[in-house]
């Protein structure tokens, strides 16, 4: 137990997961082809590996700099605790809590939608998705987690509750588990997280959590999947060109685009880059909330006709 909560326990954690993860997407990759579900296709899982490699080889080079800035701040603690239960469950909860939080942001803001729309791109959900890594987020997802080393809780601890619980955030996506009984009303389980990877209206920017669904409830981000809204994977439009460059890069050649549009204040730039996906300078552009609102009111009119 020690090795796992110290600078090794990341490694330790990924290495024992990994015989997991091999028999877990066999058995779907099996019960997909005997049920004539097609639910992988070569692709689509080529793209997720090669994904989760740039990830994992940006974390490794950033691992010294994301790590001494996570003790900067825990040399500098406002508190210190005994390590204890308590404090491990503390740690994992409000692990979760940063996630959702930073996944709130990468969903509401453009310039993080463009390093997180990789995971969302695509039109398949299986297991192998949850590789399908967000390459550019190693840059600056550090700085999210270290609040909690200011609040006393030792880095290689916070870096260990987010390793188990991206695991059990890669089990997630997957078609097969249809319910999970009691444990929807707290867990982020396989129908939450299928809603999440939802391009349908209603379901955009919905269900954030990493393995608590609490947080989504707390803040009205929660979103049930519903048998009468089929769900279609992927983004829309969808991305035509799936090249090894454009996966990384297909957002950040729209912001691109944007930004070189004659007349832009720098007010006008700086919106391009940090409002939400969808928002034009000249109003004529429509973000989630935006398509939400009229989704909801064709709802309303069709229950009073």
């Amino acid at each position: 137990m020690k090795e796992i909560f110290s600078e090794n326990g990341q490694g330790i954690i990924y290495m024992w997961s990994i015989p997991v993860h091999t028999v877990v997407i066999l058995g779907e990759m099996l019960y997909s082809h005997f049920n004539k579900e097609k639910l992988y296709e070569t692709r689509d899982v080529l793209s997720n590996i090669y994904l989760a490699i740039l990830n994992y080889g940006l974390d490794l080079l950033m691992k010294g700099v994301s790590m001494a800035v996570m003790f900067f701040f825990y040399h500098h603690r406002i508190f210190t605790w005994e390590f204890n239960i308590w404090y491990f469950v503390a740690v994992f909860i409000l692990q979760d809590f940063v996630y959702y939080v930073l996944h709130y942001v990468d969903h509401h803001s453009r310039a993080f939608w463009a390093v997180h729309i990789t995971h969302h791109s695509s039109d398949h959900f299986n297991i192998t998705t949850g590789f399908r890594s967000p390459v550019l987020q190693p840059l600056y997802r550090y700085l999210y987690f270290s609040p909690l080393a200011f609040l006393g809780f030792n880095p290689w601890h916070i870096m260990v509750a987010y390793s188990v619980l991206q695991v059990y955030g890669t089990w997630v996506h997957t078609q097969t588990v249809k319910s999970m009984g009691f444990l929807e009303w707290f867990m982020v389980t396989p129908s939450h997280h299928r809603v999440h990877h939802a391009c349908n209206i209603r379901y955009l920017d919905r269900n954030m959590g990493m393995a608590l669904i609490i947080w989504d409830r707390i803040f009205g981000t929660f979103e049930k999947e519903v048998p009468d809204v089929p769900i279609k994977y992927g983004i829309y439009p969808k991305m035509e060109d799936k090249g090894p460059v454009n996966l990384v890069f297909y957002e950040w050649k729209k912001i691109a685009k944007d930004l070189r549009q004659p007349g832009l204040s720098i007010r006008d730039r700086i919106m391009y880059l940090f409002y939400a996906p969808g928002w034009r300078h000249d109003g004529s552009g429509k973000t989630v909330k935006d398509y939400q609102k009229e989704e909801l009111q064709r709802r309303l009119n069709k229950q009073n006709k």
